[in-house]
Parts: C-alpha cells; structure tokens; sequence
C-alpha cells in the first residue's frame, strides 16, 4: 500500500497561485492518495477527499452549527500526539508572513487563544493545510470564522473575515482562498486570527509555524498535552521551562506516577491525622487546667489547636480540640 512520505524538516508556504493546471488523474493502491499529472510530464500525489473524509476523525465531534462540539476531560488525551502535517501527497500554506502582533496567551487579562496576523482589509485569507471545512459562519467574538479539521485531528481557526469564501463539509487543500480578512466580532482593526486546536483545545500555533517566515517548523510534530492553555507560550523563557517542555513519555508518566504517590501519601497523612484527633465537651467546673490534665496535654496546645487564649471562658457544651 502506497504510503505519502512524512517531510520531517522545515517546509517552506506555498504560494499560492503558482500551481498549474493538472492534467489527467491516477487512482494509487491507496484509495486516499491519487496521482496527478500535469501536461509539461511532471506528477505529484494528492488527497482523494472522498476517501480521506471516511475517516472517523471527520465524523466524531462532527458539527457544523457549533464552534465546541468536544467533550473530552484534558486528562483524557495522551500524553503526546504526533502530528503529520506535512507529506508527499499534502503542503502547507501560511495565510501571510509577518510578525505576529499580539501572541498567545494571556492579553489584559483574558485567555487569547491564537495570534493575530496583521493585514490589510480585504487581504485573501488561505487554508493552511488540506482539510474539510467544520464550520463557516458568524459566531459573536470572533465575526466570521472558518474552521478547518485535518486528517491529522487538528484544526485551525480563521477569524474576523470580512468575507467566507467556503462553505460547511467542502473540502480544501492548503493554499485554497476560504475567506477575506476583516474586522468583524470582537476586533480593533483587521487582521486575522488564527488558532490550532486539537480536540478542542488550543495551544500556540508557533509552535509548529514561524509565522513571520511563513514556514513550517516541523512536517512531523511531537504535540504534548502540557503545551495547552494560554500559560505555555512558545520559546520557553528559561532553561528549567525547556527542560520541562522537552520531557520524553516516560518522564512525563514518572513524574505524573510520583506526583500521583505523594498526593495520595498526603492524603493518608491528612486521614490519619484526623483519626487520631481527640476532642472534649466542656462539663460545669471544667478549666483548661483541668482539661489539660485529663488528657496529659497542656493549656498552651489546647488554645493552639482552638484558636483561643488561656483567659478565653470556657462555656458549658462546648467542644474543644484537646488532640
């Protein structure tokens, strides 16, 4: 069976209009994959949607009317995803090539879980990779917005067009126009703003795109489900957050494995130090003399674990901590 092969290095955008017309095409032995060819001799593979959209990845979590369709508990997820973004049959495409205006993160106070991508209005908008469009409509924040899933899980988000180009279940390839950039929803100006989510959950999209260079960092990328949220921006800050962020598998699960031990080690402290209280019901004539005395404590811890002083008086049915 015929297998696309993986671009493990960097891959450059495409540009897109540069392509040629192709001529005749080809069914593989891979149903997925067909060859085309165009009339100055040259081929390449290509997606067959028709096939590649069979796959349950474009049918679980499937709904075009709703922006967060998923239910799945982050604790849920692996540990690490590997991520084919880039292959012989499938390129890449980066909408535009500059620097990111305001990042991921966390933006006067608010989760901004994308980048936003200065253009001018009215700028086409392309696919960044192959895919089948989820969802294209209106929704508050973020005005018009296209969603692409990949074959791969992932999805990206283009939002604040002024224009969608693509409809709900069409299939694009990377480089394809899906929309105009605008300022629709919750915007200052135009510009895009893209998103990569993978099973609803976001994490920076410099992680796998130099958006300045428009080019993408990995073909193959090793995702890891500490990178989500807003708190793990690209390029670690100090030598400790890259130590931790380059953790193999079983790192992550040693260390999840001990954490996991001493919260249930503290747990058992905690459950025993409670089984092992004492308390007394303060009866008529009792002091904190007394009551220390009966249970071979003294006043001084008393009040410590009572929160009381030694002249506190001492009313008739109360309980105290002795132990």
């Amino acid at each position: 069976m015929l297998v696309p092969r993986p671009a493990f290095d960097a891959v450059r955008s495409l540009i897109p209009g540069e392509t040629q017309a192709a001529g005749d095409t080809v069914q593989t032995t891979d149903e997925r994959i067909q060859l085309v060819l165009y009339p100055n001799g040259t081929w390449k593979y290509v997606k067959n949607p028709d096939a590649v959209t069979e796959s349950e990845v474009f049918k679980e979590y499937w709904a075009t009317d709703n922006i967060w369709p998923y239910n799945v508990p982050l604790s849920e997820l692996p540990y690490v995803i590997t991520l084919v973004l880039s292959d012989d049959a499938s390129g890449f495409c980066f909408p535009y090539h500059i620097k990111v205006i305001s990042p991921y993160g966390i933006r006067k106070g608010r989760n901004h879980s994308g980048v936003d991508i200065p253009m001018p209005h009215g700028s086409k908008i392309y696919a960044a990779f192959d895919g089948k469009v989820r969802v294209s409509s209106y929704h508050r924040g973020y005005g018009n917005v296209v969603i692409i899933r990949h074959e791969n899980g992932l999805e990206t988000w283009y939002a604040h067009l002024s224009e969608r180009k693509v409809h709900a279940n069409q299939w694009v390839k990377a480089g394809d126009l899906i929309g105009l950039c605008g300022s629709t929803g919750r915007s200052t100006g135009p510009h895009l703003h893209f998103e990569t989510r993978y099973m609803g959950y976001s994490f920076d999209p410099q992680w796998i795109i130099d958006c300045e260079k428009g080019i993408l960092r990995h073909g193959v990328y090793t995702l890891k489900r500490s990178q989500f949220g807003t708190g793990n921006k690209y390029i670690p800050e100090t030598e400790v957050e890259e130590d931790e962020l380059y953790k193999t598998v079983e790192e992550i699960m040693e260390a999840e494995r001990i954490k996991a031990e001493e919260k249930a080690a503290a747990e058992e402290k905690a459950k025993a130090a409670k089984a092992a209280e004492k308390w007394h019901t303060v009866k008529s004539g009792e002091s904190l003399s007394t009551i220390a005395k009966k249970y071979g404590t003294t006043v001084s811890r008393i009040c410590q674990l009572n929160n009381i002083s030694s002249k506190t008086t001492l009313k008739v049915g109360r309980r105290l901590r002795v132990k």
